[in-house]
């Protein structure tokens, strides 16, 4: 559209809106258009130019269109639209990666007309700074309120845009918001309830301002320092672009009023640094200001220095030098935690102590201030929320930058930061990714599960994370859930086995091992019973399954779901995270409760039956989860006993709310008491207090060939052979072997859900070796056309590795957009393949996927879970460097109408039972009913006499033999008792283990 016309457009409106919105300075240059919304861009995304949205989930993008509209603040179409957002989506224009980028340096800012809806809501504008394009940029954030009804120009100077700390596509370009090189914007709508929109004539503004081409930084916004000793505060001029200066620079300095006091505490300072024109973008100078030593016991003060710029922008914060607390019981290392809680919790306000009990995300915070102004105990990063760049020493410089902010705090208490760490390190690029838990069950090697463990741990803590929100000991009943490959397993007796990862991630179970630098505070999670919510039973936006209602037995509940539990506590876990879902236990009466308000479980069961003396921290926003207004679910939660809450964008509200409710009387202050006691007991136990910072020695061994071989072991040991016609795995390096399907070459799908992001992402998204490329680096003679449309004659054997694409909680639910069943295309390949030559097939995924209607087709069928980013591990057993030793940590249906089904269930038929798996390069047992009864004596023996290992050794022979008899002849006869011999073997109990095998090789 013409500029004369849109001019024209806007006098019209002349009587309609307020002058003094639509007039501009008689010298302000002619604005720049980037959006008029006329049809001039369409929708579209990367490389083209265009508008497209995005959001967290399938429903949270919002619905957009070029709408007619009289009353149009430029031209005759406005871009409206309308969303529901429950996690986070918006829009954005992006201008086109095959031609240059724009140059919107001489310009004051951006503005738009919004038709306000006067809901009080903030609307975050994103700009778009260098890099290659769009999608790869650096990320400057401002916002709005919508504090007004109708159409009003909103105005946002390039000075007001900070860059983005919470997210950023790509690595850091250069920090500098150059706007040179611009791609374009975006806008990110409220979540939370549903609204409407309507935006139009985005356009450039104003003329740039010299002056704030140059700022003035400090090194830092905390200096602390030994009482006695001299402050030194850095102060950098630097201006866009690394120019010289082209006018003068003054910086006045002086200290100002804080909790330390002048002449007593330190040395008054004041005076002017002076930057002249031509001065060096980079230049820096000192001040320095004294302390002074009086050797009484004090907490920290604080020393503001002022600043006074001219002739640049100051600094976003006042700097404040920090006299450290010193002298006081519980800084001292030699007195027992206990006496140092006491001494610290006696010395604290009400706000100090909820501030303890408050978790933030990191992205919330931004560059930190409000750690010190709330008191915060703890930061987190959700799935995908990492530094930029993504890399070990950002990690350490981000979290060491978010803990000397605690520095400026009365007492000093560390940030105790966490981090789902799910399957190895899985947020850093560069770190070792194991498999899922369901890969780690069907290891069934305890010992393997701890050097996962102790892998994870030294490099997580490696980064400056102290805390793991791992292992999650669900016992997954139902293949439908979407959480389903972050359980070990079906059975709670497996769960309990797998629980040597808790002494791998934290040491010694008497917690003298969490302050080494290779160890974090593990956190058992979802207390209790999310594994076993029933289908079609959650309430939580689209989903089927996950945060749905868990109904039980007394007993049900103590034998399968609470069982792992008290194996954690015993085990010395740290933390313990109660789950989303409900519980509605038969017979007490309560109905469907959620478990963050289950008093009678988490004080009364966990704290008291159990004995668990560290602290429970609450799932992510889950109290907002509980009926009644926010200060009944905060006063529910706490008084339930959760001691640490998780408000990752609600914080202050949280803190607030908490302190609020004490002082009225209705949550007690013993219960603030035992909360802080709790979660204050683990921080001394990290040794946060004397080691606040990252210890980076080991990041050197992120990602090594020594943490590979674990995860590559792992991803062998995991492999499950349901199949194996004719003997055709393991393949032979003189065959020809033909290979295809979607997950063949695709790490993305090969590591799933929680691998740097929350809900994972398909393609070449982290570091590492796929599934086809370790058969390559196994020497095979391998030919690979992913979707098998290359010729299939000639060759010995195919291999077809098909699966699920990533996804992570209740967005994986089947019926949210998912099913068992493989792809069309899986199919296609699947049916090619098999079709032309004798072929195996993997299947890479979280669950067991439906292959029934193909087992006849198919020579070998492997489940190969979700294997992490060792793909040779698959390969070792393809090939035959390590046997297949893998057995199924869930049982594996027939059909969508046998779901849910579990061993131990009365009727029992699936497709292949809970411990099933075959064997390669391991002898198989000669006889028959007589070898068995001598095995059942035998192991019956090795149970009396407390041998584990010998009994164990005795079952798995037994088992290898029935499997051998069956030959494939799969009945229910064979299955119950087959699946109940591995229950039986992972309770101790090897001689009725083996009978129950007897009892199904008489049934084949």
């Amino acid at each position: 559209m013409r500029r004369t016309a849109l001019l024209a457009s806007a006098a019209l409106l002349a009587g309609l809106l307020p002058w003094a919105a639509t007039a501009r300075a008689a010298d302000e240059p002619t604005p720049v258009p980037v959006d008029r919304f006329e049809g001039e861009v369409p929708f579209a995304a990367q490389p083209a130019e265009g508008i497209f949205t995005w959001g967290g989930d399938a429903d949270d993008p919002p619905t957009l269109r070029l709408a007619d509209r009289a009353d149009a603040p430029e031209g005759g179409k406005v871009l409206a639209g309308t969303y529901d957002i429950s996690g986070y989506g918006g829009f954005t224009h992006d201008f086109a990666a095959t031609a240059p980028a724009h140059d919107w340096s001489d310009r004051q800012g951006i503005r738009f007309w919004w038709e306000g809806r006067n809901n009080g809501r903030k609307i975050a504008f994103e700009i778009k700074d260098g890099g290659a394009n769009g999608e790869a940029s650096e990320l400057w954030t401002t916002s709005f309120t919508d504090d007004f009804t109708g159409w009003k120009q909103i105005r946002l100077p390039f000075t007001d845009f900070a860059y983005r700390t919470d997210y950023q596509p790509v690595g850091g370009i250069d920090h500098v918001l150059g706007l040179k090189e611009m791609w374009g914007y975006a806008l990110t709508l409220p979540a939370g309830a549903q609204g409407d929109f309507a935006l139009d004539g985005v356009e450039l503004y104003g003329e740039a301002d010299q002056a704030l081409r140059a700022s003035v930084t400090t090194d830092a916004p905390v200096h602390p320092v030994d009482e006695g000793g001299r402050a030194k505060v850095r102060v950098t001029v630097a201006t866009t672009g690394e120019a010289p200066l082209t006018g003068p620079v003054t910086v006045t300095y002086a200290t100002a009023d804080g909790t330390a006091t002048a002449g007593t505490d330190y040395t008054p300072v004041s005076g002017t640094l002076t930057f002249p024109a031509g001065t060096a973008s980079g230049t820096a100078r000192t001040i320095a200001v004294p302390t002074r030593r009086d050797r009484a016991a004090e907490p920290a003060e604080t020393i503001p220095l002022k600043l006074t710029v001219t002739g640049a922008k100051a600094p976003a914060e006042t700097p404040q030098i920090v006299i450290d607390a010193h002298g006081l019981p519980y800084l001292n290392a030699a007195l027992p935690v206990r006496k140092r809680v006491a001494d610290l919790l006696g010395r604290m306000s009400l706000a100090e102590k909820a501030g303890q009990m408050t978790q933030a995300e990191r992205g919330a915070v931004g560059q930190g201030a409000d750690i010190a102004a709330y008191g915060l105990g703890s930061l987190l990063s959700g799935g995908g929320s990492t530094p930029t760049p993504n890399t070990p020493g950002a990690w350490a410089k981000m979290i060491d930058g978010f803990q000397l902010r605690t520095r400026a705090t009365r007492f000093q208490i560390p940030l105790v930061y966490g981090v789902d760490a799910v399957h190895g390190h899985n947020n850093l690029s560069g770190a070792t990714v194991m498999p899922h838990n369901i890969g780690i069950g069907a290891t069934r090697d305890p010992q393997l599960a701890y050097r996962t463990g102790a892998v994870t741990a030294a490099e997580v803590r490696a980064t400056g994370i102290p805390w793991d929100f791992a292992p999650c000991l669900c016992v997954s009943r139902d293949e439908r859930w979407g959480r389903a490959y972050e359980s070990f397993g079906e059975d709670p007796a497996l769960v309990d086995s797998m629980e040597t990862v808790i002494q791998g991630l934290q040491g010694r179970a008497n917690g003298k091992d969490l302050s080494r630098n290779d160890k974090v505070l593990a956190t058992a999670k979802h207390f209790a019973g999310d594994g076993g919510t029933a289908y079609g039973s959650s309430t939580t936006g689209t989903y089927t399954i996950d945060q749905g209602v868990t109904k039980v037995t007394r007993e049900q509940l103590e034998d399968v779901h609470l069982a792992p539990f008290r194996t954690a506590v015993e085990r010395g876990v740290g933390t313990v995270m109660p789950s989303y879902s409900s519980l509605d236990i038969a017979g007490d009466g309560k109905g469907a409760v959620k478990m963050h308000a289950r008093g009678d479980l988490i004080n009364g069961v966990l704290k008291g039956r159990m004995g668990f003396d560290g602290f429970v921290v609450s799932d992510w926003n889950a109290i907002d989860q509980l009926p009644g207004d926010y200060a009944s679910h905060v006063r529910t939660s706490v008084g339930a006993g959760v001691d640490m809450m998780m408000v990752p964008y609600t914080y202050k509200e949280f803190s607030t709310t908490l302190a609020d409710e004490v002082k009225a009387g209705r949550i007690s202050e013993q219960r603030i008491d035992d909360a802080v006691s709790r979660i204050l007991t683990e921080k001394f136990e990290l040794g946060l207090f004397e080691h606040p910072y990252a210890d980076t020695s080991g990041a050197a061994a992120i990602g090594s060939r020594a943490h590979r071989e674990v995860a590559r072991r792992a991803a062998a040991e995991s492999q499950v052979l349901l199949k194996n016609a004719g003997g055709l795995l393991p393949l032979k390096k003189s065959e020809k072997v033909y290979v295809a399907g979607s997950n063949a070459d695709d790490i993305g799908n090969q590591t799933g859900g929680w691998t740097l992001t929350w809900q994972g992402a398909s393609g070449n998204t982290v570091p590492g070796t796929t599934i086809l490329q370790g058969l390559r680096e196994a020497g095979g003679n391998i030919t690979y056309s992913k979707h098998a449309s290359a010729p299939t004659g000639g060759y010995d054997a195919g291999v077809v590795v098909v699966g699920e694409t990533p996804y992570a909680e209740g967005v994986g639910d089947v019926g949210n957009g998912h099913d068992l069943k493989l792809s069309a295309a899986d199919q296609a390949a699947v049916d090619k393949v098999c079709a032309a030559m004798k072929c195996a097939v993997l299947i890479v995924s979280g669950r067991p996927q439906l292959v029934g209607d193909r087992l006849d087709e198919i020579d070998a069928l492997v489940a190969s879970w979700l294997p992490g980013t060792e793909g040779e591990g698959v390969a070792d057993v393809l090939y035959g460097r390590r046997p297949f030793t893998g057995q199924l940590p869930v049982t594996w249906p027939r059909s969508d109408a046998q779901l849910p089904i579990n061993v131990g269930d009365a009727s029992y038929d699936p497709q292949f039972p809970y411990g099933w798996g075959l064997t390669t390069l391991t002898p198989v047992p000669k006889g028959g009913t007589a070898t068995l009864r001598d095995l059942a004596a035998r192991a019956a023996a090795a149970e009396r006499h407390g041998d584990g290992r010998t009994g164990r050794a005795l079952v798995t022979q037994a088992r290898l033999l029935v499997q051998q008899r069956t030959g494939g002849r799969l009945t229910q006869a064979v299955a119950g008792p087959f699946a109940d011999a591995d229950h039986l073997l992972l309770t101790g109990r090897y001689g009725k283990a083996v009978e129950k095998l007897a009892q199904a090789y008489r049934a084949v």
